[in-house]
């Protein structure tokens, strides 16, 4: 019993550092938690009612909370609709540069792009919505940051959409007008996209058929 207790006794300062080291990477988890439930409570609101018509109060008693704790996370609502705006780019952009760092040939990398992209705007359809209703009410600082959000994923297709039509795995003309024209048609899915009616997988094979049509190298006459 005295051998057992000094063991524990021992083992409690390792434990206490152990705990002490997990405390500020726990802190940050509850805190990335926090903010994310404010979004998806702000994005419910927003898509349903107008950015213009929900305010912070509004916001505060969807989540039980008080207005002081939203403004422990965000300056203002307007901060709260560019982080609901910038959700989707920028988790577009992950998986561009994902497929982009794939070893393999150009046409595999842009199926994968519009697959997993097109996923990203279906699973994220009222981030994207919210965005696409509401980018008039950004201030202009955070629109032109999610404008050049956006334009470094089209730049960044179209420099894979060069390298195929080089390889002869693509017949383009213009590579930024077709990566603009692509990104554009994977993110109005978002517009018309109903779960209701739609079935997901079916979504994505639809989308990579056009996107192979817009790229695929035509017979010779």
């Amino acid at each position: 019993m005295r051998a057992a207790k000094k063991d524990r006794e021992a083992r409690s300062p390792e434990r206490g550092r152990a705990a002490g080291e997990r405390t500020p990477e726990l802190r940050a988890e509850v805190q990335e938690f926090k903010r994310r439930r404010i979004l998806e409570e702000a994005r419910e609101l927003f898509f349903a009612h107008g950015y213009e018509a929900t305010t912070l109060d509004a916001i505060a008693e969807a989540l039980n909370v008080t207005k002081p704790f939203l403004y422990s996370y965000f300056r203002n609502k307007s901060e709260i609709l560019n982080a609901i705006c910038e959700i989707g780019i920028t988790k577009s952009i992950d998986a561009l540069d994902e497929a982009l760092a794939l070893d393999l040939p150009p046409q595999e990398k842009l199926r994968l792009i519009v697959e997993r992209v097109t996923t990203i705007i279906i699973l994220n359809q009222k981030y994207i919505v919210v965005y696409q209703r509401e980018e008039k009410n950004l201030e202009s600082r955070e629109a032109k940051h999610l404008i050049g959000l956006r334009r470094d994923f089209d730049a960044r297709l179209a420099r894979l959409l060069a390298q195929g039509a080089e390889s002869g795995d693509f017949d383009i003309e213009d590579a930024a007008m077709t990566a603009v024209s692509i990104s554009g048609l994977i993110t109005w899915v978002a517009s018309w996209f109903r779960p209701a009616r739609h079935i997901q997988t079916d979504v994505v094979m639809h989308t990579i058929r056009l996107v192979d049509r817009m790229v695929a190298k035509r017979p010779r006459k």
